[in-house]
C-alpha cells in the first residue's frame, strides 16, 4: 500500500536467512512429522539438513537450513530470476522429470486479487476467493447468524445450527471452487445473500438436514498473522499440501516441491478438471475483519478442507456469543470429515463439550463421536483481537502455538 510502501526484499528475508543459518529449536511436533514422513523423503537430495545423521531429530535438538539460506539469500538480491532461472528451476525440473520446463518456471502467473467480503455481526469480513475456499467461512457465518441462535456455546442448538450453517454450504464445494476462469459461479454468486437465505431456510432447528458432502482431502498448511506497531495487520497462509508436498525436493537446495494440483479432478468437462494455465481448488482459508473501516480481527488456521469449520466456529463464538479471544480459543470444538455425497451429519467433538450438549446434537440428528479434550490436528487457530484488547490468543492445543508481544 502507499502508506507502507514496498520493503526491499533483503529486508524483509533478513530474519529469515538469519534463522536458517543459525539454525531453530525442533519442537515436539516437528520431531514428530519428520519422524512420519522420513522413509518417504529420505532418499531426496535436500533431506540431509532436516535428518542430521540421517536420523529424524529429537524434540529440543537444533536444525540448521544452510543451503534454504543460500536461496533465500539469492531471491533478496536477484528477486524472482534466482529462485525459477538458477539452482532451483532446474532442481524443479529435474524432480518433475521434465514435466515442469525452463520456459514454464519463466511465466509469472501471480496476481493482485480483490478480496470476498461480507457483512457480518456488526463487522465486515475478508478472505481470499476462489480457487481458494475461503468463501466458505463466510457463508457459513452468514447463514448462522440468520438463523436466530442461541448466545451459548453450550446450548446444543448453537452448535447445531453452526454445523447445520457449515454442511449447507460445504456439499458443494467441488463443483463450485476452481480456476476462475473455469468456475460457473464468480464468488460475488456464491455469497449473494438471497442465495443464502435460501440455504437457511432449509435448515431445521430441530433435526439435522441430509446434505450431500465432498470427500476429505489432506492438509499440510502453515497459518501466522501479526500486526504492526503502525496498525498494519497481515492475514498470511502457505502450503506444500499433503504435510510435506509432493515428497519431492528441487535438488539439494532446501526447497521441497507441493502438490496443490492434487485439488484437480479428471473429469471430463469439470470446471476442475485438470488442464493448463489452471490452477487447482485450494482449501487455503485466511480471514481478516474490520469494523468502521477499522482492523478489527485478524483469524486463521491450517487444516486443510476443515479451515472453514474452524473458523466459523471461532468467529461465531466471538462474536455471537460475547467471548474474548482467549476464552474462544479454549472452547471445545468439533470437527467433520467430509463424506459422500447424501449421508447424514458426523462429527467428532472434543471431550471438553458438556454431556448435555453432546446428547442434544445426538437428539438432533447428529452422529456425534467423542474424542480427546483438546485435538491437537483441529488447528491451530490464530487470533490478534485488534479492536477489542489488541492482544494475540494462542490455540492451547499444540505447544509451537505462541503469541508474541514486541
Amino acid at each position: 500500500s502507499e502508506r507502507y510502501g514496498r520493503l526491499p526484499l533483503a529486508r524483509v528475508l533478513a530474519r529469515a536467512i538469519d534463522i536458517a543459518r543459525t539454525g531453530f529449536e525442533v519442537s515436539e511436533e516437528l520431531a514428530h512429522s519428520l519422524d512420519r514422513v522420513h522413509s518417504m523423503v529420505a532418499d531426496q537430495p535436500s533431506a540431509s539438513s532436516l535428518y542430521p545423521n540421517s536420523e529424524p531429530p529429537p524434540s529440543g535438538s537444533t536444525l540448521r537450513r544452510l543451503a534454504l539460506a543460500e536461496v533465500l539469500e539469492g531471491i533478496a538480491t536477484a528477486g524472482r530470476e534466482a529462485f525459477y532461472g538458477g539452482e532451483v528451476g532446474a532442481g524443479i525440473e529435474a524432480a518433475s522429470q521434465g514435466a515442469i520446463r525452463p520456459d514454464d518456471l519463466a511465466q509469472g502467473q501471480a496476481d493482485w486479487i480483490a478480496p470476498a467480503s461480507l457483512d457480518l455481526f456488526g463487522r465486515t469480513a475478508w478472505t481470499i476467493p476462489p480457487n481458494s475456499q475461503g468463501y466458505l467461512t463466510l457463508a457459513t457465518l452468514w447463514i448462522f447468524s440468520h438463523l436466530d441462535p442461541p448466545n451459548d456455546p453450550n446450548d446444543p442448538l448453537f452448535q447445531h445450527l453452526l454445523v447445520e450453517a457449515y454442511r449447507s454450504v460445504a456439499w458443494e464445494r467441488e463443483d463450485t471452487v476452481s480456476d476462475p476462469s473455469a468456475a460457473d459461479l464468480d464468488v460475488a454468486e456464491l455469497l449473494d445473500t438471497s442465495r443464502l437465505e435460501d440455504r437457511a431456510n432449509r435448515i431445521c432447528r430441530d433435526r439435522a438436514t441430509r446434505w450431500p458432502s465432498p470427500k476429505p482431502t489432506v492438509g499440510g498448511t502453515a497459518y501466522m498473522t501479526v500486526l504492526d506497531g503502525n496498525g498494519m495487520g497481515v492475514s498470511f497462509i502457505q502450503s506444500n499440501f499433503a504435510g510435506i508436498g509432493s515428497g519431492l525436493s528441487a535438488g539439494a537446495t532446501g526447497v521441497w516441491l507441493h502438490n496443490r494440483g492434487a485439488g484437480f479432478n479428471l473429469i471430463p468437462g469439470h470446471a476442475n478438471e485438470y488442464a493448463p494455465h489452471k490452477r487447482p481448488l485450494h482449501t487455503l482459508s485466511p480471514t481478516l475483519w474490520t469494523k468502521d473501516e477499522s482492523l478489527d480481527l485478524l483469524l486463521g488456521t491450517r487444516g486443510g478442507d476443515q479451515q472453514p469449520q474452524y473458523l466459523a466456529q471461532f468467529a461465531a463464538t466471538h462474536f455471537h456469543a460475547g467471548m474474548c479471544t482467549d476464552d474462544t480459543q479454549a472452547v471445545p470444538r468439533w470437527s467433520m470429515q467430509q463424506p459422500h455425497p447424501g449421508t447424514d451429519s458426523a462429527v467428532e467433538v472434543e471431550s471438553r463439550f458438556a454431556r448435555s450438549t453432546i446428547d442434544g446434537m445426538r437428539e438432533l440428528g447428529h452422529d456425534v463421536a467423542v474424542s480427546a479434550a483438546y485435538e491437537p490436528g483441529w488447528g491451530p487457530i490464530s487470533a490478534i483481537d485488534v479492536g477489542g484488547e489488541r492482544k494475540g490468543s494462542a490455540d492451547p492445543r499444540i505447544s509451537t502455538s505462541a503469541a508474541l508481544a514486541t
